[in-house]
């Protein structure tokens, strides 16, 4: 009994208990959860136990193209069907703005002989540098841009297309006139301005050509300036070749000529100075008539109160623009500040706005330093061309 007492704890009897070997039945357990689940995963049909899935079917192509002959693709919410996606495209085809095509067809694929040194406008290249033959005629003065025996114009052919557009984001297209004339301004717009932003060269510069495959290899949307009757004239002259009121139809088109073989490789003209020539409705018929003929767009620079280029235009299906405000006429930082915050102001009320400025250093720097962050504060900056089809034009 000693023993027994010195062997056991104070107030505490011994007892005796089960020995279970319970490492073995842990291990036990696990792998019949695991056995069991290795069954479940080869027998039920959906092992993760009804999660939502998507699964979404892949085309190779869509009516012959495949994804090479894309440099874009825009996500869409849904698409429409084939009668209604048909439909759309027919429609688009009777729009006055530009028509991009997926694959710009060879000379041998259109029957048309083509200028080998002009390269095909496809997304993601440069522009064309050179005169696409399909879209030139020899002229009384030179090179003149007309309409293709298949319907391209020169609009369609040389306009800058836009990678995405948004329909819910405010646009703005941007036009800096008087290129050609000042080396220095003409070198400073090229390089600094955002490719989207159209530059309008005159007919008068020296190298003229020089500039214009510099400003198409940077990827610029081009114009060319056309001199017009002001009210003062000749007092205040807007330079050789100007377009007069007074002028006869033949005398219009031959001074037209003469403009128009002076640049190549643009989109449309705009007028330079013309207060009463735009005000003129015969005049400006004639001019706008030779424009449509031709492919190509007009720009009105909005200088005018008193231009009848809105409705005239309507009249004659001519592609047009016109510009909601002069950027630069008070050139000085803060004013030219004040009317591009001005600009975006009417773009986000409208949807879209058109400002037009001048290649002075001034207006260059202040448009350079305001492009740079457009579109993070909600803005998308679009060639003039994208800008044809306006809502109340």
């Amino acid at each position: 009994m000693a023993g027994n007492d010195l062997s056991t704890p104070l107030g505490l009897s011994k007892k005796r208990y089960l020995n279970l070997p319970l490492g073995l039945i842990g291990a036990g357990m696990i792998t019949l959860l695991a056995l069991t689940a290795l069954v479940w995963i080869g027998v039920v049909d959906d092992p993760l136990g009804g999660e939502p899935t998507a699964s979404i079917p892949l085309e190779r192509s869509l009516d012959g193209l495949t994804a090479r002959d894309f440099g874009v693709v825009e996500i869409r919410p849904s698409l429409p069907e084939q009668g209604e996606a048909r439909s759309q495209v027919a429609d688009r085809d009777e729009t006055l703005g530009p028509r991009f095509e997926p694959k710009p067809l060879s000379g041998h694929e259109t029957g048309t002989p083509v200028d080998e040194a002009a390269p095909a406008l496809v997304a993601g290249q440069g522009l064309s540098e050179r005169p696409d033959a399909r879209v030139s005629e020899t002229g009384p003065h030179g090179r003149l841009p007309t309409v293709s025996e298949t319907g391209l114009r020169p609009l369609d052919i040389y306009a800058r297309p836009v990678s995405q557009t948004f329909a819910s984001v405010p646009k703005i297209a941007i036009v800096v006139g008087g290129l050609g004339l000042s080396q220095t301004s003409t070198q400073a717009a090229i390089d600094r301005l955002p490719p989207d932003i159209t530059l309008a060269f005159a007919p008068y510069g020296s190298s003229i050509d020089r500039w214009m495959q510099q400003a198409r290899r940077a990827g610029h949307e081009l114009l060319l300036q056309l001199p017009m009757e002001p009210f003062d004239y000749p007092d205040n002259d807007p330079g050789p070749h100007t377009l007069l009121v007074s002028h006869s139809p033949d005398e219009l088109r031959d001074r037209l000529a003469w403009l128009m073989s002076r640049l190549s490789n643009y989109v449309g003209v705009m007028n330079y100075m013309g207060a009463r020539f735009t005000a003129t409705e015969g005049s400006l018929q004639q001019l706008l008539g030779e424009v449509t003929r031709r492919g190509l767009m007009y720009v009105d620079d909005g200088s005018s109160s008193r231009s009848v280029a809105t409705s005239t235009a309507s009249g004659l299906r001519t592609p047009f623009s016109h510009a909601d405000l002069v950027i630069d006429d008070v050139p000085r930082p803060k004013e030219i500040t004040a009317r591009l915050l001005q600009l975006e102001g009417a773009a986000r009320a409208r949807g879209m706005a058109v400002g037009i400025a001048s290649a002075l250093p001034v207006t260059i720097d202040e448009l350079a330093k305001w492009s740079r962050d457009l579109e993070e504060r909600g803005l998308q900056l679009i060639p003039i061309s994208a800008s044809i089809d306006r809502v109340g034009q």
